[in-house]
């Protein structure tokens, strides 16, 4: 091949990658978390006082979060993919610009938080319009550990979302 055709070829590539929407470059350098990601080796995603069957009328276990085992910094600066429930913090009219990302359904307001290692505090430059309380979604952004205390619970994590989408199971 000579130069001028190495040339071409290189520019007709970069040109196509140019080309390429952000998604897709994105898309590559993702990683899909799930929360048991987030928690140092050999931990359980509740620990034991949580496990099994929680009573939601219990007025002080819904205000007594588990200490946290630590957090991991695995994938600090990383773009990750992380799918929980909403629980709304901050709104711009009716849209969440601000909330955190739970496990499962009743974190933080029913029933006691889950550890700091099992929060994750979501901002997004875009308010993302939900469709109601503990709404299932899947967050994709720039992901980081970050000690957070809210109104509701001490969070170990924070994500600045680049897309909140509906959970797609």
């Amino acid at each position: 091949m000579t130069a001028s055709l190495k040339r071409r070829a290189f520019c007709a590539g970069t040109a196509l990658l140019a080309a390429l929407p952000a998604s897709v470059l994105r898309a590559e350098s993702t990683t899909v978390l799930t929360w048991k990601d987030l928690l140092p080796e050999g931990e359980t995603t509740l620990p034991p006082s949580l496990q099994g069957m929680v009573q939601h009328d219990q007025a002080p276990l819904a205000s007594q979060q588990p200490e946290s085992s630590g957090v991991r910094t695995d994938w600090n600066g990383e773009t990750v993919q992380l799918s929980g429930f909403v629980v709304p913090l901050d709104y711009e009219g009716t849209a969440i610009t601000a909330f955190m990302l739970v496990p499962y359904v009743g974190a933080c307001i029913h029933v006691p938080p889950p550890p700091a290692n099992q929060l994750v505090l979501v901002t997004s430059a875009k308010p993302y319009e939900s469709r109601g309380l503990f709404e299932a979604v899947t967050v994709t952004g720039m992901f980081g550990t970050a000690a957070t205390a809210t109104q509701l619970a001490d969070v170990g994590y924070a994500l600045s979302a680049d897309r909140v989408t509906p959970y797609r199971g």
